[in-house]
């Protein structure tokens, strides 16, 4: 565990672990829950297919391909909860293949109407 006062800025980081230089990592959805086996009944979205949920949510510029820093302060649910668990979800694409997910930024999911 780390532990943190309300509101104080945390700071992470992923790093990849790979001998390809060509390799870029982007982080897609990141996802606060109070309950480390379940992030899907009360959850706090911090990115969300890319797109920033939370407005203290910042990404930092890393000179390394395979290194994404990002920031958000810290918060509760409401004051029940004294932990708040947090799993990301990042994605690994080629350096410089733009029509991958790593180079599509905010993705907003649509649903269509099939009609008749």
């Amino acid at each position: 565990p780390y532990y943190v006062d309300l509101n104080q800025i945390l700071y992470l980081q992923a790093s990849l672990h790979s001998s390809d230089p060509n390799l870029v990592l982007f982080v897609d959805t990141c996802v606060a829950s109070p309950d480390p086996s379940d992030f899907s009944t009360l959850t706090y979205d911090l990115i969300r297919s890319g797109c920033i949920k939370d407005p203290t949510y910042s990404s930092y510029y890393s000179p390394y391909r395979g290194v994404s820093q990002f920031a958000f302060n810290a918060f509760s649910f409401v004051n029940r909860y004294l932990s708040v668990y947090l799993r990301c979800e990042l994605v690994v694409c080629r350096y410089n293949d733009y029509s991958s997910r790593c180079y599509q930024g905010c993705v907003s999911r649509f649903r269509r109407d099939a009609g008749s």
